[in-house]
């Protein structure tokens, strides 16, 4: 029996443009923010939405991907873990921001007439079964130093679908 999970599964799609860093050490990191949203009909027959973003960090070659071929508005699978942090604003305040950090992502659609495909590992790496599982203390290999911005989604930011 396993003592915990985490594991976070979204489709969604991108706010903005995602943004690529590399780290100290040369390591790539991408971020971007994905919407999700669900829609209900409320006790007196009125259709409601509500909409959360997410703030996805996604490291390495993927990374990589990410960052060239994914662009607002594109819909994507997102398969990670949560992870929490802190900082410190300008004003010396302390915000707490909740990241997906990203092991798989599938990008949805296609870009100028070409298959998702064409940017995704082959097919058969991203199936659970052929999949090999992760050890049981596997981390991510990260630049310890590095904190990744704080999110800059704008509420007032266009809905991007």
């Amino acid at each position: 029996m396993a003592s915990s999970v985490n594991k976070v599964i979204l489709v969604g799609n991108l706010g903005k443009d995602p943004e690529q860093r590399t780290t100290s050490n040369g390591r790539a990191v991408t971020s971007f923010s994905i919407a999700t949203s669900e829609k209900w009909t409320d006790q007196s027959g009125q259709t409601q939405e509500k909409t959360n973003w997410h703030n996805i960090v996604v490291w390495g070659k993927q990374a990589e991907s990410c960052a060239r071929y994914l662009a607002k508005g594109r819909r994507v699978y997102v398969e990670g873990k949560i992870e929490n942090r802190s900082y410190e604003d300008k004003e010396g305040v302390t915000r707490y921001v909740t990241d997906i950090v990203a092991r798989d992502v599938i990008f949805l659609d296609s870009r100028g007439g070409e298959s998702s495909e064409s940017f995704e590992r082959p097919a058969q790496q991203n199936t659970p079964s052929t999949r090999p599982a992760p050890s049981k203390n596997q981390q991510p290999q990260r630049d310890e130093n590095w904190n990744p911005p704080p999110p800059s989604f704008e509420p007032d930011d266009d809905i991007p679908f």
